[in-house]
């Protein structure tokens, strides 16, 4: 049995009366989340589906969908994700192609309008979540599958969506020897908690904002759980929600993604609503290292970074504390240092020559968790490692924009604009140009309450911080940008956004 496994079944056992999960101000038990886990299972008893199994599970942040991954990953099936958010006939084809046994949703998925059929073609059963973890059980006329189902992923726990930042996201399969080594070295993270600690309910709230159908959401709900801790689940982060859930039930530690950070840091909230907080955590994209600064000197709180990747089964280097304490100044920018057992380098992309600190490359890692046999791993992030192990993001490889030979990477931009005192985010995208090949333009989002600053100032701010070959070609002031569920700009659809017709609509 998986070390997961063993804890979740022992941590709903210890006090079924006492409270588990919080979902919209109101309280549900131990006993009740273990009972929608217990007729989840049963019903894929009934079905003859176990170890290795794909399951796919309709992914909400809501209890009854949450317990439904619980029972599947508990059971060391192979949970696949499938995002309800997606527009309907974009769903209805996933689900008709990935040809499951099984989907686990709550009834009102089930009674969308393409959503039987594309099961049905797919050649599934149905097993239905009433309520909140009010039960569950196969639907009635769909309780079996057929033939052609791809019945099973053998070794594979997680077939886990992609942010779908650069477009469709895409499954990567998580080995399940690497997923419990991961899981084992994330729980040791806990204060007081020792390697094999037997299950126990801890004191103390977490706030699972983060959405439950990508990595660092799923990870956070998971350590959460396993680890006996009550968790407030948010259908979806709003400042306002993480707001009163912080000053309502006063954890230590809270975290957002950086998109999240800026729109709290945007409300102004009081001083005191965050009192109870020692540190903000971070991660699932880049962190302007503005924010940081802002936090500390408003609130004087610790914004702790990872990093990580789906593929990575989550984060591999972070900031603890410690160090952020000691060394935030000195290392401005950075994502922290590798967490033990995780070894990185960076090479020059062409030659594959490890590179010395300080410089930049490709970044390579390689760790028992990333269950490969000890290779390395070559990212497609550029990176610097210094003398001290802390590592510098510096963005995406594979994002470059050849604008007339020269080279230019979006992330670069986004930061040097990202510090115009009216702007409060820029995304660059590249669009097709006939004569350049590509071109870098932008959208931006300001800063509340600021001046719109015109396209002759931007372009003289791009000249007065960037190369000639760097500054946008274009501008576009929007109030927000299209984003993946995890906040991440979907750069496909912020291109979009450049399209002419799209302009004059």
């Amino acid at each position: 049995m998986s070390i997961f496994s063993e804890l979740l079944r022992d941590v709903l056992a210890i006090d079924p009366g006492a409270d588990a999960i919080e979902y919209r101000r109101a309280w549900y038990s131990w006993g009740r989340l273990g009972d929608t886990v217990a007729q989840v299972g049963a019903a894929l008893d009934r079905l003859g589906l176990g170890r290795d199994a794909r399951v796919g599970v309709m992914v909400r942040n809501r209890p009854s969908p949450f317990a439904g991954i619980l029972a599947v990953i508990a059971r060391e099936a192979c949970m696949v994700p499938i995002n309800p958010l997606l527009p309907e006939e974009r769903l209805c084809a996933d689900i008709a192609a990935l040809k499951l046994p099984v989907i686990v949703a709550e009834r009102e998925e089930v009674e969308r309008a393409c959503v039987l059929d594309a099961v049905r073609a797919g050649g599934g059963a149905v097993i239905v979540l009433d309520g909140v973890l009010a039960g569950a059980s196969l639907l009635p006329g769909v309780e079996t599958f057929g033939a052609d189902v791809r019945l099973e992923q053998p070794g594979t726990i997680i077939e886990m969506l992609s942010s779908g930042t650069t477009g469709t996201p895409k499954r990567i399969p998580l080995s399940r020897d690497a997923f419990d080594r991961s899981f084992e070295s994330a729980l040791s993270y806990e204060k007081g908690r020792d390697a094999g600690q037997a299950a126990m309910l801890r004191p103390g709230v977490t706030i699972l904002s983060n959405p439950l159908s990508h990595i660092g959401g799923l990870w956070g709900a998971l350590t959460c759980i396993a680890g006996g801790r009550k968790g407030v689940l948010l259908e979806k982060f709003t400042v306002a929600d993480w707001a009163d859930a912080v000053k309502r039930h006063r954890p230590r530690i809270a975290g957002a993604v950086p998109a999240g950070l800026r729109m709290i840091l945007d409300a102004n909230i009081p001083a005191e609503d965050l009192s109870s907080l020692i540190a903000l955590r971070t991660g699932a994209a880049p962190l302007d290292w503005a924010t940081v600064e802002e936090f500390m000197a408003r609130y004087g709180l610790p914004v702790l970074q990872n990093y990580g990747a789906t593929e990575f089964s989550g984060a591999v280097a972070g900031w603890s504390l410690g160090d952020f304490h000691k060394h935030w100044r000195s290392k401005a920018g950075s994502a922290g240092r590798f967490q033990p057992g995780v070894e990185g380098r960076v090479v020059d992309a062409q030659t594959g020559a490890e590179l010395p600190s300080g410089e930049e490359g490709v970044l390579e890692m390689r760790a028992g968790q990333f269950g490969n046999g000890g290779a390395w791993v070559r990212t497609t992030d550029r990176a610097v490692i210094d003398a001290d192990g802390f590592l510098f993001i510096r963005g995406r490889a594979d994002l470059a924009i050849i604008r007339g030979g020269f080279k230019v990477h979006p992330d670069d931009l986004n930061a040097v604009y990202g510090r115009h005192p009216a702007i409060r985010e820029a995304v660059t995208v590249a669009v097709q140009d006939r004569r350049l090949g590509a071109v870098p333009v932008m959208a931006i989002i300001l800063r509340e309450g600021a001046a719109t600053p015109g396209e002759a100032e931007l372009r003289a701010y791009g000249r007065a911080n960037l190369m000639p070959y760097q500054v946008p070609e274009r501008f576009l002031i929007v109030d927000d940008v299209p984003r993946t569920p995890s906040m991440k700009p979907a750069l496909p659809q912020v291109r979009a956004l450049f399209d002419p017709a799209a302009q004059a609509g």
